[in-house]
């Protein structure tokens, strides 16, 4: 039997050990210099003007929403296909949350169904005041149609980026807010970069910037230029709303500002291998997802579909054979609709027929920087002679 190959794994080199280590036998483990460091690393990378840095990417989110005063009778849209952190973010707050149905070939969400559902949603005075475009797997959604589309019916967007640290759209990292108010990464051991968990909620407004930063840590400021009454001494801080602690700790931070420097040959790797997956793996059985034409993916994931000839049963008996030969596949997602609590809220299988057409035939399969040639062989062997 070969040894496990999971479908994502982090990599954690002797200088990332080094630097957790500094922090450590340092005066700060927690609000230090390393968080601020790192985000002005972050915001470096991207090319933006402020990044909050947070304990999780569904933090992160949440804060977006926040800070977009996302609330009570306010509606949310994110892809039916994602982590239910996507669309959690948006009843953390009180909204509503409705799904856009995905684009059969790239797996995000589908500019016509979106454009559909925006002309829909006028006539009946419920426009979403926040969308959460997901780019799968690292893959940008069409931000410069979306983008559009916000300046025609006046929704804000904050792109749910947590695969996709890395990646490039339009000649701009994403990350850059180039179509968007906020930008959320993921740091996640299987994302492309790890600070254990974290995330960063990244933006070009400097009054959103202000929010995130407050909502980030307890509602709370110290600067006196921001306080409503006289500073009583040195000391005083004033809560300003009602925020949260989800602060990113140093240890994290400094293992983060390590594993940056290594972002492009992490993501550069990536696409190597992907690329031999595409020459590869067969094209009688299985299809593949299409990037976008302005995209440069960070390959979070590497997805193949069952052609349509297959079945749900074919899908699980191959999903088992695999995970049986010791090789961890995935799926990336269950559709949120299809989640108990999400039918509660009045949403039906059948809904979103695209995103369960992709879940019923999608399996992710190994793909990560320290993913070994023969690792990766095995992987292709295995899947091709399957069908056969």
């Amino acid at each position: 039997m070969h040894k496990y190959i999971p479908y994502g794994r982090q990599d954690v080199s002797d200088e990332d050990i080094s630097e957790a280590v500094r922090v450590l036998r340092s005066d700060y483990l927690t609000q230090g210099p390393e968080v601020p460091k790192f985000e002005e690393n972050i915001c470096e990378y991207v090319n933006s003007k402020y990044a909050y840095a947070v304990n999780s990417a569904t933090s992160a989110l949440h804060i977006s929403c926040l800070a977009l005063e996302v609330g009570k009778d306010d509606i949310v849209w994110t892809s039916a296909n994602t982590f239910v952190a996507s669309a959690n973010c948006a009843l953390y707050c009180g909204a509503d949350i409705d799904f856009i149905d995905i684009d059969k070939k790239t797996n995000n969400i589908c500019i016509e169904e979106l454009s559909k559902k925006l002309q829909h949603a006028k006539k009946n005075n419920k426009l979403p005041k926040v969308i959460i475009p997901v780019h799968l797997g690292g893959n940008s959604c069409d931000m410069k149609s979306i983008s559009k589309l916000s300046k025609l019916y006046n929704f804000k967007i904050i792109e749910d980026a947590s695969h996709s640290i890395g990646a490039s759209y339009d000649n701009s990292k994403v990350g850059s807010c180039k179509y968007s108010d906020i930008t959320v990464f993921s740091f996640h051991p299987v994302k492309i970069i790890t600070t254990c968990e974290g995330g960063v909620a990244i933006t070009n407004d400097a009054k959103i910037a202000k929010k995130l930063d407050l909502f980030r840590t307890h509602g709370i400021t110290k600067d006196f230029a921001e306080m409503r009454t006289a500073a009583h001494g040195p000391w005083y801080y004033e809560q300003l709303c009602l925020g949260l602690n989800y602060r990113m700790t140093e240890i994290q931070a400094t293992i983060g500002r390590s594993q940056l420097k290594r972002v492009d040959d992490f993501v550069s790797k990536r696409n190597a291998l992907a690329t031999i997956y595409d020459a590869e793996i067969s094209k009688e059985y299985f299809e593949f997802s299409s990037l976008n034409d302005l995209s440069y993916s960070s390959y979070h994931l590497y997805v193949i579909k069952l052609k349509a000839i297959f079945d749900r049963k074919d899908h699980r008996l191959f999903f088992e054979y695999l995970r049986d030969q010791n090789i961890g596949v995935n799926i990336h997602y269950i559709p949120v609709h299809f989640h108990p609590y999400y039918k509660k809220l009045g949403f039906n299988v059948g809904d979103f027929p695209n995103a369960e057409n992709y879940y019923h035939r999608a399996i992710s399969i190994p793909l990560f920087y320290g993913l070994e040639e023969e690792e990766q062989l095995y992987v292709i062997d295995k899947v091709n002679n399957y069908f056969k």
